[in-house]
């Protein structure tokens, strides 16, 4: 090979490396960055052709962007204990922001906002701009690191998406863990039951009921189209389970308000549920520990807010 071929060989070879470096940098994102929430880029969607077998899609909530839509958070971090101003915006695959939606139960897009360790909640309903920036005020109590959902419906699209990013929330930062699982717990003096256990891998089905001093209660107040909104997570990575309320929602009234829902598990583990539920004009949340896969024997323990001083689920509507 004269020296002219060995040049050429060499300059192609490192062409190939580079291009193989710049693919590997576009999977994974910059060192050190979080790539579930990588921040807004004026990507125009995947490649449909790199795009993941239907069997082997992530769960909802774990990446920032998909079908051509981005989570562009404007305010990444906010002070502990401390009312402040949450703005964001969906983006389009041009980068530019998202202003025509679909309603789904009730609204335009839910907001969910969870700390890293599943004790603090809050379901948010974020109000809208004319240049689609989205905003809402909030107060979160501990500082770490939070996961905020945008869980929304485009104009032109058939199925919801729910995108998720990562918020920094300053201040001294003490651990916290989320309850053992238990099947009852108690939130401003009502107690809610949990019957039914999250199978991995499959749909399940999940029963809620409410009492208050030992009676139930029978004038739950619809909440977003039905008598109770869940939202499940997964503990570890915070992945968004799929869930949707039963027609039969309103329950049987002379036995207790059953507010039941499926929910696909998507791996055996450890989640969180969180049930809205409306009485008196309030909302109030109760949360669950439930781990899927294994059966959690009913009425020990419980995950009651007086045993555990750090978990919020309050809503701050």
């Amino acid at each position: 090979m004269n020296p002219l071929q060995k040049i050429g060989a060499f300059t192609a070879a490192l062409a190939a490396a580079f291009g193989t470096a710049f693919a590997v940098g576009t999977a994974f994102g910059p060192v050190g960055q979080d790539t579930t929430a990588a921040g807004h880029t004026e990507s125009h969607g995947p490649d449909p052709a790199e795009s993941p077998p239907a069997g082997d899609l992530l769960p909802a909530g774990l990446q920032v962007s998909q079908d051509g839509y981005s989570l562009d958070l404007e305010t990444t971090a906010l002070p502990a204990g401390r009312k402040s101003t949450l703005r964001f915006v969906v983006r389009d695959a041009d980068g530019d922001p998202v202003t025509r939606y679909r309603t789904a139960h009730g609204k335009q897009l839910h907001l969910i906002l969870a700390s890293r360790e599943l004790t603090t909640y809050r379901h948010l309903h974020p109000v809208r701009a004319a240049d689609g920036t989205w905003s809402t005020p909030v107060d979160l109590p501990a500082a770490g690191g939070y996961r905020v959902f945008a869980d929304f419906l485009p104009a032109g699209g058939s199925e919801g998406l729910t995108l998720g990013s990562d918020l920094t929330v300053t201040g001294p930062y003490r651990a916290s863990e989320p309850p053992a699982p238990a099947a009852t717990t108690t939130v401003d003096g009502y107690t809610v039951a949990l019957k039914g256990t999250l199978a991995a891998g499959g749909e399940s089905d999940l029963a809620f009921t409410v009492r208050r001093d030992g009676r139930p209660v029978t004038d739950l107040e619809p909440y977003l189209g039905a008598y109770g909104h869940l939202v499940a997570l997964r503990a570890g990575d915070l992945a968004y389970l799929h869930v949707h309320p039963h027609e039969e929602a309103e329950g049987d009234r002379t036995s207790g308000p059953g507010v039941s829902f499926a929910a696909t598990a998507p791996s055996a583990g450890t989640y969180r549920l969180f049930l809205d539920f409306k009485v008196d004009g309030t909302v109030r949340t109760a949360a669950f520990t439930v781990r899927a896969g294994t059966q959690a024997a009913p009425g020990t323990g419980t995950g009651t807010h007086e045993e555990t001083p750090h978990e919020d689920t309050s809503h701050g509507h």
